[in-house]
C-alpha cells in the first residue's frame, strides 16, 4: 500500500497493484500504513474519472473505519431527519448548507423556541488509546467556521460543532494542539463564546454507520 499524494492511495488488488481515489485528505498516518486492510469501492459503469476506485474504509484495531470524510455529514442529516440524535433531541432539521453572511454552514436546525440554530460536522479518525483528536492535518477551513460561529454565539444566536468519530472506540476528545494550534485555540474560544461543542463515536460496516454514544469532551490545551 502506498500514497503518492492526499486523494490517490496505490492498492494491491489480486496481485496488481492499482490507484485508487482517497476521500479523506488527513495525514493518517497510523491508518494507511504497509499492509492495511482497506476496503474498495468501483466507480459507477460510465464515470470519466481517471481512478477506477475509491478506498473507502481500512480495517485497523479489528474493526472497520470509514475514510469518507463527507460520511457523517450525510449521516448526521439522517439522524437530525429521523430525531434519533440524543443530544439534538430538542432541535428540529430546517435544511443543509445555509448560508449566513460570508459563510456555509452544514446545517441549520430550529431550537425548541424556534430560534436558529447553526450546526458544523466534522470528521475524526484519529483515535490513540481511546482518546479521539482532531484535526490530523491542519485545516484553515475549520478555524474560519469556528470563529464564524463564535461570532454568531456573542450576537446570541445558537451555534454548534459536533465531532463525528468514525469509528467505536475512543472514550474521550481532545483537538489536537501540537498539529493544529489555530484550529485548537478557536475551538476553545469558541466554545468558550457560547458555541457547543459535542463528540460522538459510530459503529461503521461496510453497509451502514450507526450511533454509539456521546463522549466527553475536553478542549483545555496542555501545560
Amino acid at each position: 500500500m502506498g500514497r503518492p499524494n492526499r486523494f490517490i492511495t496505490l492498492v494491491e488488488v489480486e496481485g496488481k497493484i492499482v490507484r485508487s481515489h482517497l476521500p479523506d485528505p488527513g495525514r493518517l498516518k497510523e491508518l494507511l500504513i504497509p499492509g492495511a486492510d482497506l476496503l474498495l469501492r468501483p466507480i459507477p459503469e460510465g464515470s470519466q474519472r481517471k481512478t477506477k476506485f475509491s478506498t473507502v474504509m481500512v480495517r485497523h484495531g479489528g474493526e472497520l473505519i470509514s475514510l469518507v470524510s463527507a460520511l457523517p455529514n450525510r449521516f448526521v442529516k439522517e439522524l437530525l431527519e429521523k430525531n434519533q440524535l440524543p443530544i439534538l433531541k430538542d432541535f428540529q432539521y430546517v435544511r443543509s448548507e445555509p448560508a449566513c453572511g460570508n459563510h456555509r454552514f452544514d446545517f441549520l436546525l430550529n431550537d425548541a423556541n424556534e430560534c436558529p440554530f447553526y450546526l458544523e460536522v466534522k470528521s475524526v479518525t484519529y483515535v490513540d488509546n481511546g482518546l479521539a483528536k482532531f484535526p490530523d492535518a491542519v485545516t484553515d477551513r475549520g478555524a474560519r467556521h469556528a470563529n464564524a460561529l463564535a461570532e454568531l454565539a456573542l450576537k446570541g444566536t445558537g451555534a454548534g460543532i459536533l465531532f463525528v468519530c468514525q469509528r467505536s472506540d475512543a472514550h474521550k476528545f481532545e483537538p489536537m494542539w501540537d498539529r493544529d494550534p489555530k484550529f485548537s485555540q478557536a475551538l476553545l474560544k469558541a466554545n468558550q463564546g457560547g458555541v457547543h461543542v459535542w463528540c460522538i463515536t459510530s459503529q461503521v460496516s461496510e453497509t451502514e454507520m450507526t450511533f454509539e454514544r456521546q463522549i466527553p469532551v475536553n478542549l483545555i490545551p496542555p501545560e
